[in-house]
């Protein structure tokens, strides 16, 4: 992962050496002219750094320079904290004036004279060995780049069109749908695009070859073209590939002008299908630039383009993409015993059929996997080698140029360095597994790979981009959206694609594992083996690790266990304790001065946390949901000034009076299954970046304090299942300062309407989310105001009679849903029902489940 992480390593320790924080532990006696030489040393390194990841994949010694130089990279970083994290607890000191803490500050650590030079010792130390590091740097010739943000464009094999429709297996429906579309849609216009969309492998390629070459193409158009673009869209270019094929003649020696004007002269009047093949380019105004050259076709003329990213087929798209599916097992077992046998050879080694059964399983319905297994196997007739194959992770058997992993792995290499590094600490997490946007989010913030630099933006906003950034290129697959969050699953050969990246840095282990690189620094556990209460031998002997991780639902450490990580991994980041039988932690808990991200979710056995944890200052994460045992809180959490993201389940009744209140830095918290809540703190009133607020589950809660109406930044409300809450007792204020974006209602018993202060928010409501409210009987009239509002979502209001008058004024509503709530659902059938007038401007309605 050298080539993913260690630019933005590097970018980043340089700007941290010359920070604030840098330069105020310069005033520590011994550090000044240290951090100097490291930062200069630094910068030397970081210049020709990209130079050196791009020419790293074809020199194994550069390879290994990198590699020498990322794990100081982490050092310096671990050092650089700790010197922070000092320096801030220097500066907390010097709050306190009296004698007494003088003189205490003087005989200990922290005195600023002990700490400087022993944090220079430190410095030296690490400095020296990254200055041997760097003097190699010369024997490679490398040239200094300052463009951090370029991306290597790798060259890729062109496509052409011919097939041998034999070697096409299960693609029939596919051919046929698409066929149907450029026969019968689009016939009474100029031009339609019809973008062809899936992940590399898939055989996008191969299908529009199979239509290509259909002789209804030949019949219904009277020119056929195939282009194949790659990453490398230039108009000019695809002008002279397009002429030349119109044309048939070589249109090399033509100048733009010339060609543009061939161009459309030649397509003029003229019906023809061009087929854009492999499109990487998401920059609209090279799509228009080129689609502008051939609009004068004749009416029913086609452009199909077949593209990995959803975000390229939506701006060149104006017909619905076409998302192409994995082949079924039984053509993946067809496809693969083609290319594993000669012909009639796989009747005579049935127990290599069985095994080829079990062997496609891994291929995720992805043709180009089935054929790279199936070529390994070619003429061996070894069953050792098929259960070789059928035992090892894709990313561990070796691949030719043209095999599965290096074709995704293109899409890797068009990725900007902070999204590489994103996707490679996926591979902590297991296949299949469901990610939930703000867990996601929250692990890539505590390990810093959320960069802020030069965005004034949140960096949970940042964490959303780069999700949605790894959407489009189909490296996740949205589940669910949620609105305030959204679920995603990745797929099997894209976590194959994320380990291959990652290895050697990201590390999993089970029950198997008789090594682990004496390096790594993030581990996760895939099995229970770690649930005995004997260490796992292969974890004594690293002593830098940044992440433990237990991402599977029902699997948590022992108790052995987490004494271990707090005596021996000093550097933690990250700490997931999930679904562990832990039910005492101990007071050292409060030395991982670095953890960022702490994970207590689903513990039913843990009684109380240690007050130490309240000196984690740098953390950033805490989950205490369904700790379902856990009596309170601890009483010191208002010191956790870095806080942004917190979730509780405690016994507790009352809350620490005005600690949560302290905590200026949180974003998001929520309060599940806290059964004997009364109410919340009027404290609440100063958590002035508070995005979410969460109540679930909380039957005992009957008010809210008056002072929730002054969170300024209150984006996301949701109440769910707190049966005693009446929301309409909550006085509507002149003072009221809420401009709520997301409101989610559900299961409240007590709710009757909407209550009056959420009209404060008319002009800033997007999504009004009500569920299960049997007393729920009327919207106000004041929803016609809400100008901002997109999505409207009503279900099980059995009472609810009708929709308010001033509907039709909501002009900016995109989704309307209703589903059982009988009475309104007949006023709003379609044309005939009482409010259909009401709602016939929304685009989309559903009903019962089903689209109007």
């Amino acid at each position: 992962m050298a080539e993913a992480i260690l630019s933005e390593v590097a970018a980043s320790l340089v700007v941290r050496l010359g920070s604030l924080a840098a330069k105020e532990a310069k005033l520590l006696r011994g550090l000044g002219d240290e951090v100097k030489k490291l930062e200069a040393t630094m910068s030397t390194i970081k210049a020709v750094l990209l130079d050196a990841e791009e020419r790293q994949a074809k020199n194994h010694e550069l390879q290994n320079w990198l590699w020498k130089l990322k794990h100081v990279c982490y050092d310096v970083e671990d050092v650089l904290e700790e010197f922070e994290i000092a320096a801030a607890q220097h500066q907390e000191t010097l709050k306190y004036k009296s004698f007494r803490r003088k003189v205490r500050l003087f005989f200990s650590r922290s005195n600023p004279t002990v700490l400087g030079f022993k944090m220079a010792h430190k410095v030296k130390g690490i400095r020296e060995k990254l200055d041997d590091i760097a003097a190699d740097r010369s024997k490679f010739h490398l040239m200094e780049k300052v463009d951090s943000r370029r991306i290597v464009h790798k060259e890729r094999d062109m496509t052409h069109s011919f097939i041998r429709p034999s070697d096409v297996i299960g693609r029939d429906n596919d051919i046929e749908n698409i066929i149907d579309i450029l026969v019968h849609q689009g016939e009474d216009q100029h031009l339609l695009v019809i973008p062809i969309v899936g992940i590399g492998g898939l055989g996008k390629t191969t299908v529009v070859k199979m239509v290509y070459n259909d002789e209804r193409m030949d019949n219904h158009f009277d020119l056929k073209m195939w282009v194949c673009v790659s990453v490398d869209f230039s108009v000019a270019k695809l002008a002279r590939d397009i002429c030349s094929l119109a044309t048939g003649r070589n249109c090399s020696d033509l100048t733009f002008e010339q060609l543009q004007y061939c161009m459309r002269s030649t397509l003029m009047g003229t019906k023809f299908l061009l087929i854009l093949d492999d499109v990487w380019n998401d920059n609209r105004a090279k799509w228009i630039e080129l689609r502008d050259l051939v609009i004068g076709a004749a009416f029913g003329s086609k452009i199909v383009v077949t593209t990995r990213s959803p975000l390229v087929a939506t701006i060149i798209g104006d017909f619905p993409a076409y998302n192409l599916t994995g082949l079924s097992q039984e053509d993946c077992l067809s496809l693969f015993l083609k290319w594993a046998f000669n012909e009639g050879q796989e009747k005579q080694h049935p127990n290599l059929v069985q095994i080829g059964r079990e062997i496609v399983k891994k291929c995720g319905g992805v043709p180009l996997a089935v054929r790279t297994l199936g070529s390994l196997l070619y003429s061996t007739m070894d069953e050792r080698e098929w259960l070789s194959i059928r035992d090892n992770e894709i990313w561990k058997l070796k691949q030719r140029d043209y095999d599965i992993l290096p074709v995704l792995k293109l899409s890797y290499d068009q990725m900007q360095p902070y999204l590489k590094q994103c996707f490679a600490f996926c591979s902590l997490f297991p296949k299949n597994y469901l990610f939930y946007s703000f867990e996601l989010i929250q692990f890539w913030m505590a390990h810093g790979l959320l960069q802020p630099a030069r965005e004034n933006k949140e960096l949970e906003d940042i964490g959303l981009r780069y999700m949605n950034e790894l959407c489009t290129v189909s490296f996740l697959q949205v589940v669910e959206d949620h609105d305030f969050f959204f679920t995603c699953r990745m797929h099997d050969l894209i976590h194959d694609l994320s380990l291959s990246v990652a290895q050697n840095d990201c590390c999993t282990l089970n029950s198997f594992a008789e090594s682990v690189p004496e390096q790594v620094r993030f581990l996760s556990f895939a099995d229970t083996s770690f649930l005995s209460q004997e260490i796992p031998k292969v974890l004594l002997q690293l002593d830098k690790v940044r992440t433990l991780f237990f991402p599977i639902k029902g699997v948590g450490p022992a108790e052995s266990f987490v004494s271990l990580s707090i005596s021996g991994f000093k550097y933690l980041r990250v700490l997931n304790l999930s679904d562990s039988c832990v039910e005492v932690l101990p007071s050292s808990f409060g030395t991982l001065k670095h953890l960022r991200y702490v994970d207590f979710h689903r513990n039913n056995k843990i009684k109380k946390l240690p007050e130490s944890i309240c000196s984690l200052h740098n953390l950033q994460t805490l989950r205490l949901e369904d700790c379902s045992q856990l009596e309170e809180i601890p009483q010191g959490i208002g010191n956790l000034i870095n806080l942004r993201f917190l979730e509780i389940t405690t016994k507790q009744a009352l809350l620490p009076e005005y600690q949560i209140g302290c905590l200026s830095s949180l974003r998001f918290l929520s309060f599940f299954e806290c059964h004997n809540l009364i109410h919340l703190s009027e404290g609440i009133q100063h958590l002035t970046a508070l995005r979410t607020l969460v109540l679930a589950s909380c039957p005992s809660l009957t008010s809210l304090p008056r002072s929730i109406r002054c969170l300024t930044a209150l984006e996301t409300r949701v109440i769910g299942d707190c049966g005693k809450l009446n929301l309409t007792n909550e006085q509507d204020d002149e003072d009221c300062m809420l401009r709520l974006r997301s409101l989610l209602l559900g299961e409240l018993s007590e709710l009757v309407t909407l209550p009056q202060w959420l009209h404060r928010s008319s002009n800033s409501l997007q999504y009004l989310y009500i569920d299960d409210c049997p007393n729920f009987m009327a919207l106000p009239e004041w929803l016609r105001d809400c100008t901002s509002l997109q999505k409207l979502e009503l279900l099980r209001c059995p009472k609810l009679p009708s929709l308010p008058e001033g509907m039709s004024h909501v002009t900016s509503l995109r989704k309307l849903k209703i589903g059982h709530c009988p009475n309104l659902l007949g006023r709003c059938k379609m044309v005939v029902g009482e409010d259909w007038p009401k709602i016939a401007h929304v685009p989309g309605i559903y009903l019962d489940g089903l689209k109007v």
